[in-house]
């Protein structure tokens, strides 16, 4: 499965605000990943519940201030901040919800959405390691296919002919003969 730089930057944004969640203590956080031809709102939809609405507003202006400083994307629409009850967060390809626990159970967004794929955070964050090994694993076979030949070349040893046994014995038997050269003693001549 290809997945553009688009859809890498949506699951990037995806999993920080994921996981901004889980440090303000949001309850049973969910990413649905919604179906293409089924919606096309977004990509994915984050869910996540709080007890109260001053930690629902928390959860959502930390998301909103941590994609700002990460990444530099801004919401393009907030809803229901001044209540607390449902926070909506929309950055067009992925929309964050923040809801208070009896909101979420009321309005039950993942039964209207029966197409997408529930995943937790820790699941989706499986999913993207997966993907980035399975693609780090292609780069380098083929890194891999391109330096073969050229090692290949450079190993090539062009063998010496072997000689037989009846030139062998000829070619020390040259080298006997030939006679050793005697050390030069200067010294000696001249006196």
């Amino acid at each position: 499965m290809k997945i553009s730089q688009a859809q890498k930057q949506t699951r990037a944004l995806v999993q920080a605000a994921a996981a901004v969640c889980d440090e303000k203590k949001g309850q049973d956080t969910r990413i649905l990943e919604l179906d293409p031809v089924d919606s096309g709102l977004s990509d994915y939809f984050l869910l996540t519940s709080a007890s109260n609405d001053r930690q629902a507003i928390a959860i959502a202006d930390e998301i909103e201030f941590r994609l700002k400083r990460e990444f530099g994307a801004y919401a393009h629409s907030v809803e229901g901040r001044r209540k607390g009850d449902w926070i909506l967060l929309d950055y067009v390809d992925f929309v964050v919800h923040v809801f208070l626990a009896e909101r979420r159970a009321f309005y039950d967004i993942e039964r209207l959405r029966k197409s997408a794929r529930p995943l937790t955070p820790v699941e989706f964050d499986a999913e993207l390691k997966a993907e980035l090994a399975e693609k780090t694993r292609a780069v380098r076979g083929r890194a891999e296919a391109k330096a073969k030949p050229a090692k290949a070349a450079k190993r090539k040893v062009v063998a010496k002919p072997r000689l037989t046994a009846n030139k062998s014995k000829t070619a020390n038997a040259a080298r006997k003969k030939t006679p050793a050269r005697p050390k030069a003693k200067k010294a000696a001549k001249k006196h």
